[in-house]
């Protein structure tokens, strides 16, 4: 029986009353995936925040009338998706939620600061390099000429999400370190009085090598997102060709598609 004193137990005992579980036992829809789907919309809408302690298997087994099993299933889900770690002696606790960005032109650290979720920012490098061929290409140089080549380390709640290379032409801004960890590139460039219009946009898949996997905390081979991108002025500048990998574990592309009448 729970201590009445148990700071950890009233605290899972408190995030987990604000969580309207509706389980429905006739549907085809299996019930460890029933919970976990409730558990993971409890925390993508902040219900459950991180930091956040759901108790152990057996008491929320209790609580919803569940096998442990079946609790232990579903939370097992969560923790495979990184929302949820198993703590020892304390319980399950919220990690995070996924950080779900639209397939818009916008910056990384913009979107995750809208959803609450604390960006933090490392630089990695901040070099002047010659440009190659693919780089010249995007930016309009020629191939040779001096860019700004940017690697910084994105995170949040403490946990890496994303690795992010970035060249820029030498003279486009001043790209001091401790800006570029203390905010996004894009708002430097709208401070510096850069206007985006537009980017081309590539999104596809691929698995992280030994160095990229030691760097985003996860295990070599595991799935990666990319992204690489091509922004543009107002006057059709090239001013910005990134190329951008992500933890598939934290991170999804949200976009609407409609249909061609």
């Amino acid at each position: 029986m729970a201590k009445t004193g148990d700071p950890a137990r009233a605290e899972a005992g408190s995030a987990l009353s604000s969580v309207d579980f509706a389980l429905d036992r006739s549907s085809p829809v299996p019930l460890y995936h029933q919970l976990a789907q409730q558990l993971e919309g409890a925390i993508d809408q902040g219900v459950l925040a991180p930091g956040n302690l759901l108790g152990n298997e057996v008491d929320l087994s209790v609580r919803l009338g569940l096998s442990r099993p079946t609790v232990r299933q579903a939370i097992q889900s969560l923790v495979d998706k990184g929302l949820l770690v198993r703590r020892r002696g304390v319980g399950t606790q919220v990690v995070h939620s996924q950080v779900r960005r639209p397939l818009e032109l916008s910056s990384l650290y913009d979107d995750m600061e809208a959803a609450g979720q604390g960006p933090a920012t490392r630089v990695v490098s901040n070099l002047t390099v010659p440009a190659s061929a693919d780089v010249a290409a995007a930016l309009g140089l020629t191939e040779g000429a001096e860019v700004v080549h940017l690697e910084r380390l994105r995170s949040t709640h403490g946990q890496p999400v994303a690795l992010l290379s970035n060249y820029l032409p030498p003279d486009l801004l001043d790209l001091d370190d401790a800006r570029l960890e203390s905010t996004g590139l894009y708002r430097m460039m709208r401070a510096a009085g850069i206007t985006l219009h537009s980017a081309r946009q590539t999104v596809g898949a691929r698995s992280a090598t030994a160095e990229e996997a030691g760097r985003l905390d996860e295990r070599p081979g595991a799935a990666l997102l990319t992204m690489q991108r091509t922004a543009y002025d107002d006057t059709g500048r090239a001013v910005e060709f990134g190329t951008h990998i992500y933890r598939a574990s934290r991170y999804t592309f949200d976009f609407q598609l409609l249909v061609r009448s």
